[in-house]
């Protein structure tokens, strides 16, 4: 009993621990791609190539001076705020394969810190309690501007969830279970088994979606990041949550051959955060009206669509 508690115990402190240095590590990667794409060199003079930037930068905000607006509503809620947007995307770790199984002591390891057999709820959940941090925030901080980003905040989420839900129903579909090691498990045989070769439409849609749901170009609206000095926590863990569930939905999450199953999973999360730079680095931001019609005229019909069409092919 005391040996599973202290395996739970090291488990869940290594994962998050991993989990904490990619976010960190996430503000250079992007630095560097946006850099490389625009002939530049981004940030290479803290360590070597500048690998120690983010704990420079982590050691300047610790430093910094901590203040409130002028007239803020609620100092409490506009504090607490960050955290709560910071804290729900952290958690939807818990339910994400990070690799195989493994033996320890005569006692076999899951990778994973709760098999939920819900566990893709869980992260459903998890990431739509994060905008009650962005409109408290907007409210709490008695600004007009604000408010009404924090409000569009909302509004954008409303719009692509329901076609982020959408999309990934055609997979529970076909694997019949919301576990997600389960999912992972079912594609682990070979690449032909990767459920982006049975559902590109759903995994097109998705990714759409999720990067909306982020707030990333070009769907940042809520926050304009290139109009920003920088980013933040909350952000770019949830933007691995959804690289890491991205590559476990569709990808086969930690399977692969040759490599290690961990080696696997970071490869194809390293991938998909890639992908989230590239937008950032090549698109222009949609206007509000552009971002709305797109949600609900182009991605939420065809989400509905691909959920038809994939029942109909199940049945006959």
């Amino acid at each position: 009993m005391w040996l599973s508690i202290i395996i739970d115990v090291v488990k869940v402190i290594v994962i998050f621990a991993a989990l904490m240095t990619m976010i960190a590590y996430a503000t250079w990667f992007e630095r560097r791609v946006v850099a490389f794409m625009q002939s530049r060199l981004g940030p290479n003079r803290v360590g070597y190539f500048g690998l120690l930037q983010p704990i420079a930068d982590a050691v300047k905000l610790l430093f910094k001076e901590s203040f409130l607006p002028a007239g803020t509503s609620n100092k409490f809620l506009f504090s607490i705020a960050p955290i709560i947007s910071f804290v729900p995307a952290v958690l939807s770790i818990a339910v994400i394969p990070v690799g195989n199984s493994i033996t320890i002591a005569g006692q076999q390891v899951n990778l994973v810190i709760s098999d939920l057999n819900i566990g893709i709820l869980f992260i459903f959940a998890m990431g739509s309690l994060g905008i009650y941090g962005v409109v408290l925030a907007g409210w709490a901080s008695n600004s007009k501007y604000s408010l009404l980003g924090g409000l569009r905040a909302a509004a954008q989420m409303i719009s692509y969830e329901i076609g982020l839900g959408l999309s990934v129903v055609g997979v529970l579909m076909i694997a019949q279970t919301f576990s997600l090691s389960e999912i992972v498990l079912q594609q682990s045989e070979s690449i032909a088994k990767w459920y982006i070769f049975k559902q590109p439409v759903a995994f097109f849609l998705f990714i759409i979606c999720a990067i909306a749901e982020s707030n990333r170009l070009p769907f940042d609206l809520p926050e304009a990041e290139s109009e920003l000095v920088a980013g933040f926590l909350g952000e770019y863990a949830h933007m691995l949550i959804v690289s890491m569930f991205a590559s476990s939905l569709f990808f086969g999450g930690w399977a692969g051959p040759f490599l290690p199953p961990v080696i696997w999973f970071f490869i194809k999360t390293v991938a998909f955060m890639f992908l989230y730079v590239w937008l950032r680095g090549t698109l222009p931001r949609f206007r509000y009206d552009q971002l709305m019609r797109f949600g609900w005229l182009i991605v939420f019909p065809l989400a509905l669509l691909n959920v038809i069409v994939t029942a109909l092919v199940l049945v006959l």
